[in-house]
């Protein structure tokens, strides 16, 4: 499936869970999916973008790190469903988002949980959020940067 699809159901999975558990899941998933997307643009992706996709599949490994595993049967782990990128730009803009959706479902999480483990597991995985979604902007920079130097090349 290709990576905007996955952003997309990731982002509808989010928004329709209810309860801590299903939260932090889906924040795992979405999590899981932006290293998955981070390794395929660090292997496959423009040049210009592989350190950043490298850091970005770091990141969001720690953020995977800092949550429980959740409990996936076989078939479930979207980011293994991952079997191409598209539009590198694309689906950089769609995983932002789910970055910063997943960053703002963790700080509703933080303020309703009552055990402090929950609570530090969200402000890591909040800081883990933020530092990937900073990755994907700065790849969105670099495409743009590349893009505006496209015409000055064919022009000189």
């Amino acid at each position: 499936m290709d990576a905007v699809r996955l952003i997309v159901t990731s982002g509808r999975a989010l928004a329709a869970a209810g309860e801590v558990p299903e939260i932090l899941t889906e924040v795992w998933q979405a999590q899981a999916l932006a290293q998955a997307i981070g390794s395929r643009l660090a292997v496959h992706g423009p040049p210009e973008l592989r350190g950043e996709a490298l850091g970005l599949t770091e990141l969001a490994g720690r953020g995977c790190g800092v949550l429980r595993t959740p409990d996936l049967a076989p078939g479930e782990l979207r980011a293994a469903r991952l079997t191409e990128l598209g539009d590198a730009r694309q689906a950089l803009m769609c995983l932002g988002t789910l970055l910063g959706e997943i960053g703002i479902a963790l700080v509703g999480t933080a303020c309703t949980v009552d055990d402090e483990g929950t609570y530090w597991q969200c402000m890591e995985a909040i800081d883990a959020a933020d530092e990937s979604r900073d990755r994907v902007l700065e790849m969105l920079r670099k495409l743009a940067d590349r893009d505006a130097a496209s015409p000055e090349r064919e022009a000189g």
